[in-house]
């Protein structure tokens, strides 16, 4: 008999899992099943370059839409699944239609965390970046001129901001936390990226949270807990993510942050494997989810040579981009954990690098417009190396005569 695997999620990481199978010579029958009416599609670019048009809506596309029948990957889009029958080894989607399988991928991601109705959330022009949808519906605001407010400093809420501010816009970031970057950089590449925004124009409110936002139908301020007032035209929320476990739960799987998955990204039932935004896996001695591209490709490639009889454990090699303006943000490894910093100007004028470590251990780099640094950070991490922190603080020693060990 055809074996049948379904993979739930039809983004980067479902389209790594559906593609990986075929590639590895598997022939049975690939379905995969996408909310949104969009074959698979770049997320990444959404907030930057189709949004301000340097890019269209077809090339987005992980491949072109003919790719799917040639691949005989059974593309079901405009199809959400509702229920996991672990008995009867379906899944049923809208309409009472079920769909058997063999093997189930849930690579469902994770949805924006959006202000709540209490504060303004559900007013027009109030929006969130996760989609394609979510960019065509607040597309004409760009406008020049127009004031908008991010609400989060984090890596999106600037990501937006460089973007607004190069259209034009009038570009207001608040971040409750006592500086940006305050959960996810150290207070260094925090400073860097303040003064790269301030310098452009954006106007950065930090240590004060939104109390709320105005307006009767339409949002046409906002509120801060300071008591401030701003105007604004609209307004967009980067306040974070969470996992989609919603399917995984109703259907007894085991969820810890996320989907719960061992080495091998299966879940409590070993039948059905979690990959993505969505999943959760061992990484050392504590359990990590990563919201990621790379990570969504990596994984989702390791789940489908499990599926097809690979005993490799996935590990992961954690690293991350963000564009701003003319800065390229390369992050390699995970800071969390360090206990101490070391700040390197680059090779030329505006890159910088920041060395993180937990006692002598390095354990991640932040390198801004600086590929050098973080090529060399990104080696050394992988292959368990750290330098002397007092070779990198010398400006006089160059990167490549640096040792680790």
């Amino acid at each position: 008999m055809t074996r049948t695997i379904v993979v739930v999620g039809a983004g980067q990481a479902g389209f790594a899992v559906a593609t990986r199978l075929r590639a590895q010579g598997f022939d049975g029958r690939i379905v995969l099943i996408g909310e949104e009416p969009f074959p698979p599609y770049q997320r990444p670019p959404l907030s930057k370059k189709y949004l301000t048009g340097e890019m269209t809506r077809e090339r987005l596309g992980f491949r072109p839409d003919d790719f799917y029948r040639d691949n005989d990957i059974d593309l079901q889009l405009d199809s959400r699944v509702t229920a996991i029958d672990r008995t009867r080894r379906t899944v049923c989607l809208t309409g009472g239609r079920d769909i058997p399988f063999d093997t189930l991928v849930l690579a469902t991601g994770a949805r924006p965390i959006h202000l709540p109705d209490a504060m303004g959330g559900n007013l027009q022009g109030v929006y969130s970046v996760r989609t394609l949808a979510d960019v065509d519906a607040m597309q004409a605001e760009f406008r020049k001129g127009a004031r908008i407010l991010i609400v989060g400093g984090g890596y999106v809420g600037l990501e937006a901001a460089a973007v607004a501010a190069q259209l034009g816009l009038d570009t207001t970031v608040v971040e409750a936390a006592p500086r940006i970057l305050q959960r996810v950089a150290a207070a260094e590449t925090a400073d860097f990226f303040r003064d790269l925004h301030k310098a452009q124009g954006v106007r950065l409110i930090e240590g004060a949270g939104l109390e709320r936002l105005t307006g009767s139908a339409r949002v046409d301020g906002a509120v801060l807990a300071d008591g401030r007032r701003i105007d604004v035209d609209f307004v967009v929320a980067g306040i974070g993510v969470t996992p989609c476990t919603e399917l995984a739960e109703d259907a007894g799987l085991e969820i810890d942050n996320g989907i719960k998955v061992n080495a091998l990204c299966q879940s409590s039932d070993p039948d059905i494997y979690a990959v993505g935004d969505c999943a959760s896996f061992p990484f050392g001695n504590t359990r990590l989810r990563l919201e990621s591209v790379p990570n969504a490709i990596d994984q989702g490639n390791a789940t489908a040579d499990a599926i097809l009889g690979s005993t490799e454990p996935y590990r992961a090699r954690p690293w991350f981009w963000s564009d701003q303006f003319h800065v390229k943000l390369q992050i390699a490894g995970l800071n969390k954990g360090h206990d101490h910093t070391v700040l390197r100007a680059g090779d030329r004028p505006g890159a910088m690098s920041v060395w993180y470590f937990r006692r002598h251990e390095l354990i991640a780099v932040d390198a801004a417009n600086d590929p050098g640094a973080y090529m060399t950070g990104k080696r050394w991490i992988e292959r368990g190396l750290s330098p002397n922190p007092a070779d990198l603080c010398d400006p006089e020693q160059p990167l490549r005569d640096i040792k680790a060990v």
